[in-house]
């Protein structure tokens, strides 16, 4: 059997190649969390919102609800460039003593609002984040091991960002919280 090929020269080859579009892989981004504002609030009454741009990566609290806690807040930086962050309104109230809360999904805590004690309210304030005008995904949710609530420090690694809490019991109850790490494809 004989077979019979065309002979292409090396610009013909160049040609044809250069004329075919290859899909490249979405570039992958570079993403870190930049934790840079801390406050600290009285635990009772306190109604704390990160400042524009931040969402919460951390909280510590020791003591009752006389006493006060800390909340830390970063910028979210894709290619170096700070992510929006879009705040929402606050969420309904919890009643503390057996509050369980999740940001919406892609959501993220920028704020927290407690009244009283473990039989007070406590309520959110939740964020989507964009970045060159498209949303940021939050992928691998997880959730921390339990903190006795009166006497702990949670900060969320680099690339991850709070979406929840939950706390049961009085200032000797155990507080959960839930982070998911900042994901973007473009």
């Amino acid at each position: 059997m004989r077979t019979y090929g065309k002979a292409l020269s090396v610009a013909a080859v160049a040609a044809v190649l250069s004329a075919t579009t290859m899909a490249s892989p979405a570039s992958a981004a570079t993403i870190r969390t930049e934790r840079t504002y801390n406050e600290t609030v009285w635990e009772d009454g306190a109604q704390f919102t990160c400042p524009p741009n931040m969402v919460m990566t951390g909280r510590s609290h020791y003591g009752d609800e006389s006493r006060q806690t800390t909340y830390h807040c970063s910028r979210i930086l894709i290619n170096e460039e700070q992510v929006e962050v879009h705040s929402g309104d606050w969420t309904r109230r919890q009643w503390e003593a057996r509050s369980d809360f999740s940001a919406p999904n892609n959501q993220v805590i920028v704020g927290r609002w407690h009244d009283d004690d473990e039989n007070g309210d406590t309520r959110y304030r939740t964020a989507a984040l964009y970045w060159q005008g498209r949303q940021v995904m939050l992928i691998n949710g997880d959730s921390t091991g339990a903190y006795t609530e009166s006497s702990h420090t949670w900060l969320a690694d680099d690339g991850k960002v709070m979406t929840g809490r939950a706390h049961y019991g009085d200032e000797n109850g155990k507080t959960w919280y839930r982070f998911a790490t900042v994901s973007f494809t473009g």
